[in-house]
């Protein structure tokens, strides 16, 4: 009897660990539609942000110290540590480094698009009209035409509007070593380094580091030209993105889930959503204050923000997955590299036609809204089947 015992546990016991683990890794691998919808959503959220109308005034940080930039940002490094984090597990680095490689080499050649869109024909527009708006988005390039091209195609030189997608692409080539590291040595090893460099970022890191390389190089590019976002301040949102995405922190843990957080994060969140929309953000958007709420370091009030709205956002996600993946959304979501490349380009064509957009009728301004988002839904449609 204790024989047969001993002889069919251990074959039972081998059976259910294999079914948990190819369970665990079926609804790991499955994909979540309310992200996609979110992603798309977010995508909407910097179109009507960029676009000339009156919409950019109720769309840029409605909900506190937080913008569409963050959310995009964080997802896609969320869902890259999701999808290549296991990948890495099961297939080893080679192939994830092919694949994140190959990934930001296509975004890359959509960014060369984009610039060549910029230096001919916004270029033309902004020289023959003398629109500021678009003036500013190529000045540097009108000035000095030929080291514009190379420090654009280097990275370096990161026109507005234009600034977001270097970084992107940046932070898409350093994931297999954030992922290889974190996985193999821990995350201790990636998110200390990581913290440190924010907290630097705080503190002028960036233009240290900016001032340094043009003394021993002798490059000639205006600060203002290397564009609007501090890599060395955002790059925390990515790896943490990454971090949680592959598994280093369970999004649906005890403690995102405990009463006092979820109470603690929807305080914070109305705080700050008060302090935005009151007096108080007069004070805050000056000095000594404004550190912490600025954008592009990516300031302490902000990250506390973010979290607050990750934590928010992971105690509701069960309810959101039935109603959030509107098709329509999740369309954006699904194809977001094309569809954010395709936003900038109609930012492009809506500033050459409207400019600032001051003299935009509120009919218009809905027209050009509404010819937006259709558009980018088509785009959607049209690269949906080719991504992943």
């Amino acid at each position: 009897m204790a024989q047969a015992h001993e002889g069919t546990f251990p074959a039972g016991t081998v059976s259910v660990s294999e079914h948990t683990l190819k369970l665990s890794r079926a609804i790991s691998s499955r994909r979540q539609p309310e992200l996609d919808a979110l992603r798309g959503l977010m995508l909407i959220w910097m179109t009507l942000t960029h676009l000339p109308t009156h919409a950019s005034f109720y769309s840029n940080q409605t909900f506190g110290f937080v913008s569409a930039a963050e959310g995009f940002i964080f997802l896609s490094a969320f869902l890259s540590g999701r999808v290549f984090g296991r990948k890495l597990d099961e297939s080893g680095f080679a192939p994830v480094l092919r694949r994140l490689f190959g990934r930001a080499g296509r975004l890359y050649a959509y960014h060369l698009f984009l610039l060549a869109i910029a230096f001919t024909a916004v270029a033309i527009v902004a020289v023959h009209t003398q629109q500021p708006s678009l003036q500013g988005l190529v000045d540097f390039y009108l000035a000095h035409p030929v080291r514009g091209v190379l420090a654009s195609v280097l990275l370096i030189y990161r026109p507005p509007l234009l600034d977001i997608l270097p970084m992107y692409i940046l932070f898409l080539f350093g994931t297999p070593v954030i992922l290889l590291v974190g996985k193999r040595k821990g995350w201790s090893w990636v998110l200390v380094p990581s913290v440190a460099v924010w907290v630097g970022a705080q503190f002028g890191l960036r233009y240290a580091a900016y001032t340094w390389t043009c003394r021993l190089t002798g490059v000639d590019i205006p600060f203002n030209a290397l564009g609007a976002f501090d890599l060395y301040g955002w790059q925390l949102l990515w790896v943490s993105g990454v971090w949680i995405g592959s598994g280093g922190l369970s999004v649906r843990s005890a403690w995102t889930e405990s009463r006092l957080t979820i109470a603690c994060a929807a305080a914070i969140a109305v705080l700050f959503f008060y302090v935005r929309h009151s007096y108080l953000w007069t004070d805050l958007n000056a000095a000594p204050w404004i550190p912490f709420t600025d954008k592009w370091h990516l300031g302490l009030f902000r990250l506390l923000n973010f979290a607050a709205f990750c934590i928010l956002f992971s105690a509701v996600q069960p309810l959101l997955s039935r109603w959030l993946p509107i098709p329509p959304l999740v369309t954006l979501g699904r194809a977001s590299l094309e569809v954010f490349c395709a936003h900038l380009l109609i930012c492009f064509e809506a500033l050459a036609l409207f400019g600032d957009g001051t003299n935009l009728g509120v009919a218009p301004q809905i027209a050009l809204i509404v010819a937006s988002v259709v558009a980018l839904y088509l785009v959607g449609r049209a690269f949906e089947k080719r991504t992943e």
